[in-house]
């Protein structure tokens, strides 16, 4: 987008463009997301950075009013598969918390200078100014939807001390973080005894419309004892870089409503972003449904569906494990094979009731999973080498990888293939862009929407009109392949018949 394609969502208040770019104002020194009620700046007085880090940086404070850290997140950082994009993604899983700059540059392939200048190119901002930012967005969701103690917030929330935890806060938000909380108010929080895990509920915001068919998916491959879902919601454990966590979702009037517990608070943050990730919330599904209506068969299938959602993961070794059993067999043949894996995971000491056990790590399946396993020798043994890949770090994959990278990484392990690598780009990347052209539920779907067998090469040629959103075209047609009635589809006759001829 230009200046003035920006300029004009700023006058309409367009609350499409909420979380892709804030609007600074040289004259008040404040930046507004760009549906802000305000009256509108001239446009002398307005600069456009495209994250609120750059914005602080120059020197601006987000505005009172319309809170533009309240907004779902960018969706171009799973669009894109550039440096600045990887960067975004680990930065939000708390890599430089982890880490710091110098471990994050590894990651990505740079030195640090080379990736500040980056970063300070695309972005506006360096990466501490980003890891700052990212603090700050999280700050205000705990204060404003919780009961938390102040000092647990600086501490969830990234922060290494109160001082600097109270110094950014003031500075992003020209609050105090108790006159920040007492501003707004949402869902209540009992603090927990010490010592005891910690628990909240709170909203995650989204972009509308939103689809819970997401739920219906998750639902369809959960694992007993890890997982626990219904087309209404999904909870699970899940093991976070400090220890256990667990969250239950579901879908709420103004976001995701979501509960969670974690072991240590230093996790909430990683958490919350695992969260977003897996269900999809930073999309931009208006721009994805007007992409997919292009075509009058997919349009059908919008209007019936709209604003489909990409499942991501909440742990990418997991996705692999997950993908590697499911190859070339049912949803439901996959999901009987994990649950006997499953006894492998360790026992959770979070006391969540009906999850007794987290997924087992790879280290646990490359040891004990032998015995367990049913089938071809090939397929086993190929299960069991990724696990120990995985387990030794000869193998190491997640949100930092571009599609090329995981790609090299993957592709030589015996017994994955192509499909696998993409499954996994689209889970674990949230790769938006992704064609499982040879996968069997895919031509399924493809068939009934056009009436005859669909082959492979066809499937891909029909998807390839839906770039760079393959893999939301893909949930739509697993869906219709799912669906039990399928004289249902409401699908212009001979519409796809022709598209494929």
């Amino acid at each position: 987008m230009d200046f003035w394609q920006r300029y004009r969502a700023i006058e309409s208040r367009d609350i499409r463009f909420d979380g892709q770019f804030v609007t600074a104002v040289a004259t008040t020194k404040i930046y507004c997301r760009p549906s802000c009620p305000a009256r509108t700046p001239k446009p002398s007085n307005v600069t456009f950075y495209p994250t609120s880090a750059a914005a602080h940086q120059a020197g601006y404070r987000a505005c009172k009013r319309c809170l533009p850290e309240a907004v779902p997140g960018t969706p171009a950082w799973n669009l894109r598969s550039d440096t600045a994009a990887r960067a975004m993604r680990l930065i939000s899983d708390g890599e430089i918390d982890r880490t710091g700059v110098p471990g994050l540059a590894l990651r990505l392939g740079y030195s640090t200078r080379q990736l500040g200048r980056i970063l300070s190119s695309e972005l506006g901002a360096g990466p501490l100014a980003l890891a700052r930012a990212s603090r700050a967005q999280t700050a205000r969701t705990l204060l404003t939807a919780t009961d938390m103690p102040l000092s647990d917030v600086a501490f969830a929330s990234g922060f290494a001390s109160i001082r600097q935890f109270n110094q950014t806060v003031q500075e992003v938000y020209s609050l105090s973080p108790s006159q920040l909380r007492h501003r707004s108010r949402a869902l209540s929080h009992s603090p927990a005894a010490a010592g005891a895990p910690t628990s909240l509920g709170l909203t995650l915001p989204l972009r509308e419309p939103y689809d819970d068919g997401i739920f219906a998916f998750l639902s369809a491959r959960a694992v007993d004892g890890v997982e626990r879902a219904d087309e209404g919601g999904y909870a699970r454990l899940v093991r976070l870089p400090g220890g256990e966590g667990w969250f239950r979702a579901a879908r709420g009037r103004g976001g995701l409503d979501v509960s969670v517990r974690v072991e240590h608070l230093k996790d909430l943050p990683v958490l919350l972003s695992r969260i977003r990730r897996l269900f999809d919330l930073d999309a931009d599904p208006t721009a994805i449904d007007g992409a997919l209506s292009a075509e009058p068969a997919m349009s059908a299938r919008v209007q019936r569906h709209p604003g489909i959602r990409l499942p991501g993961a909440v742990d990418p070794q997991e996705i692999l494990i997950r993908a590697m059993v499911g190859q070339q067999i049912t949803v439901a043949a996959a999901t009987g094979v994990l649950k006997t894996l499953s006894v492998l995971g360790a026992a959770s000491m979070l006391g969540c009731p009906g999850h007794s056990r987290l997924f087992p790590t790879a280290a646990e399946i490359a040891e004990g999973a032998g015995p367990l396993l049913k089938g071809p020798a090939r397929r086993r043994a190929a299960l069991l080498g990724a696990a120990a890949a995985l387990a030794d770090g000869s193998v190491s994959i997640g949100v930092g990888d571009s599609p090329a990278e995981l790609e090299g990484k993957l592709l030589p392990l015996p017994g994955v293939g192509p499909w696998t690598v993409r499954y996994a780009a689209m889970r674990v990347l949230g790769a938006t862009d992704v064609s499982l052209d040879g996968d069997a539920a895919v031509r399924t779907g493809l068939s009934k929407l056009s009436g005859r067998p669909v082959d492979a090469r066809s499937a891909a040629a029909w998807l390839e009109q839906f770039s760079p959103w393959r893999s939301y075209a893909t949930m739509h047609l697993w869906r219709v392949a799912a669906d039990k009635h399928p004289g249902s589809q409401s699908i212009p006759p001979g519409t796809v018949r022709k598209a494929l001829s």
